[in-house]
């Protein structure tokens, strides 16, 4: 055992435990008695503790190793104290709310953590805006056949290749069992070990910044995993009520104040110990909150004051269902300060118009019509009835303040594969001319375009849902559940693969030998040389919805995407897209002289009738013209 020299080796065992009458921290196997941080003098304390009541901390002569050590907390409650009915509760040993390590899973011992220990390399990044970017969704576990951030690393000139300037990770914190999609996670401040841990997430973050990508955490705010959740008992970290998850996150309740600032802190840890460049933050439709000041815009001032320390521009997406683009308008103007949001109604429009899919949630949108107002407006419901929801819904965009860039979208995701009864891709029932097809309208669309791992090459692997919860009565829930839930839309349950088999998990991992075979190769070239059109030509990445126009014909299936270099202007470039299984002559404002920046199928050009231009486009054909 040695003395730590300085109180930063003290600090580090400080916890948030308000309704404990003692705290004891347990480090390599020594109980070490905490003290309350009320208790102690004015200006006296460091660390977390600074905030005041409900903390704990180790006193000066605490004789505690410094360096790497495995630690838990022992708390001790008193129940109807002062009554002839008193009774203390101690507790087993436990995790830390806010552990950097979990070696051995997430209801084991924590592990101590110094970020400080990466050597940096990436001094000269400056960082990569969500404005004019493209975005690389990916799930490490199923990234590579080894399933780890190392393993990612590998991968990295693929990407750098490919053209995409944002890799976004699905959630990494500590979840209970060997793999998950990461959304079960209990430990928001880990990274699991099944990936590498912390310090392969630098490694990770260091190695994109180098090669010139930016890194989106997905974090998850509004639940925690149904196993290794400890958090209530350290305090009041849930509200009475219940979500589709379970228990409501308390964000405004009894106590409430210390469960923001475990967000906060989150927050601020990724952006200065890991080096991220932004967030998508999962399902803040679900963050009940009815503070005066929300949550969000509380996350976003934390960003913004990382930024304006660092230069760097760092960024917020919102996954919101909720149609609001307040969810996008800065704090100082009444709004909830994201600095983009996913935009759920592209994806719809055009998965529509790529398979003619129209059960549940896709009903609203079983026209090109639905594209076309998408394209134009952002929200296609804006305020329109919603049959699927029964009900009106969403508000409309202001296209003068709101840009293009803010809303992030796709044509495949984690969720609208992954959440599919079989996990199923696009590519699974589309040839490769409707997978290039929709890889031109989704990288010359307005908004910032997302690829989901695997969809530059058509894979064909599917991404199911997959789940390792080693308690047996967990797992058969999980798996009974999402058979009901996929037989209550009318799926047929036996296509449901078992979340819980190995298989599912193993059959969700990329097969890259993919990228040089046949169509696969084909699709991926497409991607490329699209992706690569989107940077030089500067009309794709125009950010005013007022040099939009478009046009469209259901029966004949084609749909017309004009990106004016000035609103009004016939100049600037048209994108032209056949969805039907004949050829269709589209007219778009140009001249048979146009210069085609890019072609799927047989495309030629001839004069109109009208003065303007037309394009014979094969069946699933596309073409982006110069005009």
């Amino acid at each position: 055992m040695t003395v730590p020299t300085d109180r930063a080796s003290l600090d580090r065992f400080d916890v948030w435990a308000p309704h404990a009458k003692a705290v004891t921290v347990r480090v390599e196997g020594v109980d070490h008695p905490m003290v309350a941080a009320t208790t102690l003098p004015a200006g006296t304390l460091r660390g977390p503790a600074r905030r005041g009541r409900g903390w704990w901390t180790l006193p000066d002569d605490a004789d505690v190793p410094a360096g790497t050590v495995r630690y838990g907390y022992v708390l001790t409650k008193v129940f109807d104290e002062g009554t002839p009915d008193e009774r203390t509760q101690v507790s087993d040993v436990l995790p830390d709310p806010r552990s950097r390590r979990q070696p051995q899973g997430v209801h084991d011992l924590s592990c101590t953590f110094d970020p400080a220990e990466h050597a940096w390399g990436d001094g000269a990044w400056t960082g990569r805006a969500l404005a004019g970017s493209v975005v690389y969704e990916l799930h490490v576990g199923t990234f590579t056949p080894e399933g780890t951030l190392d393993s990612a690393i590998e991968r990295l000139d693929h990407l750098v290749e490919l053209g995409v300037d944002l890799v976004e990770l699905l959630p990494v914190n500590g979840f209970n069992g060997e793999h998950n999609w990461g959304y079960d996670g209990v430990l928001w401040y880990t990274v699991d070990e099944s990936y590498g841990g912390p310090a392969a997430y630098q490694r990770f973050v260091d190695a994109c910044h180098q090669r010139g990508l930016g890194v989106v955490q997905d974090v998850v705010y509004n639940h925690l995993g149904p196993s290794g959740n400890y958090l209530p008992l350290f305090a009041d970290y849930f509200k009475p009520g219940a979500s589709s998850w379970g228990d409501l996150i308390n964000l405004d309740g009894w106590g409430s104040d210390g469960v923001r600032e475990h967000i906060l802190d989150n927050v601020e840890m990724w952006l200065r110990d890991y080096h991220v460049d932004g967030f998508r933050l999962d399902a803040v439709h679900a963050l009940q909150d009815h503070r005066a000041v929300h949550i969000l815009e509380e996350i976003a001032e934390r960003v913004e004051r990382v930024a304006a320390e660092t230069g760097k521009p760092l960024f917020t997406i919102a996954e919101s269902d909720l149609n609001d683009p307040r969810m996008i308008t800065p704090v100082h103007e009444n709004g909830l300060g994201m600095t983009g949001q996913w935009l759920d109604d592209f994806h719809h429009a055009a998965h529509v118009a790529l398979t003619g899919e129209t059960q549940g949630y896709y009903a609203d949108f079983g026209s090109l019509a639905s594209l076309d107002k998408v394209v134009r407006e952002a929200f296609y419901h804006n305020g329109t009835m919603s049959a699927f929801r029964g009900r009106h819904h969403g508000r409309p965009v202001d296209k003068r303040r709101q840009r293009t860039w803010q809303f992030v979208t796709c044509i495949q995701n984690h969720d609208q594969v992954g959440n599919r009864a079989a996990g199923d891709r696009i590519s699974a029932g589309l040839d490769a001319d409707r997978l290039v097809l929709g890889a031109v309208l989704l990288l010359t669309q307005p908004f910032t375009p997302m690829l989901f791992m695997g969809e530059e090459w058509g894979a064909s692997t599917p991404w199911q849902f997959f789940t390792a919860h080693p308690e047996p009565e967990l797992g058969e829930a999980v798996a009974r559940g999402r058979k009901a839930e996929f037989a209550s839309m009318g799926w047929d349950e036996s296509t449901v693969p078992d979340p819980q088999a190995p298989s599912t998990f193993e059959n969700s991992k990329l097969d890259w030998s993919e990228t040089g075979r046949g169509d696969h190769a084909r699709v991926l070239a497409a991607y490329r040389e699209l992706i690569a059109l989107r940077r030089t030509v500067p009309e794709l990445t125009d950010p005013r919805f007022a040099t939009i126009r478009t046009a469209h014909d259901d029966d004949a299936r084609w749909f017309v995407l004009h990106r004016a270099a000035e609103p009004g202007s016939d100049h600037g470039v048209a994108v032209l897209l056949n969805f039907g299984t004949e050829p269709v002559r589209v007219p778009f404002p140009g001249t048979a002289g146009a210069e085609v920046l890019f072609r799927s199928g047989e495309v030629s050009l001839s004069a109109g009738d009208d003065g303007g231009a037309l394009a014979q486009l094969p069946p699933h054909g596309a073409a982006v013209v110069r005009c």
